[in-house]
């Protein structure tokens, strides 16, 4: 599993960032995540409020921070 983690380096980014990770480790799936800070990569996914949460290459989350047993939710369905 791929995720990506779009955003800047706001402090909400940076949540995000973190929560995924913690996510990520509870449900156990093999993934990578990535965090993409370049501005002309985010805005490829049609981005244009950060942060957002890409799985698989679809965009699953955007503008806010879900906590980690929403995160979980949605990687392993």
């Amino acid at each position: 599993m791929e995720i990506k983690v779009l955003g800047t380096g706001c402090t909400k980014c940076k949540s995000l960032e973190k929560v995924t990770q913690e996510a990520v480790a509870k449900s156990g799936i093999s993934a990578n995540v990535e965090k993409i800070e370049d501005i002309v990569e985010i805005l490829k996914y049609g981005i244009m409020t950060t942060p957002a949460l890409v799985i698989d290459g679809v965009v699953v989350m955007k503008g806010s921070v879900p906590s980690v047993d929403e995160i979980v939710k949605l990687i392993t369905k």
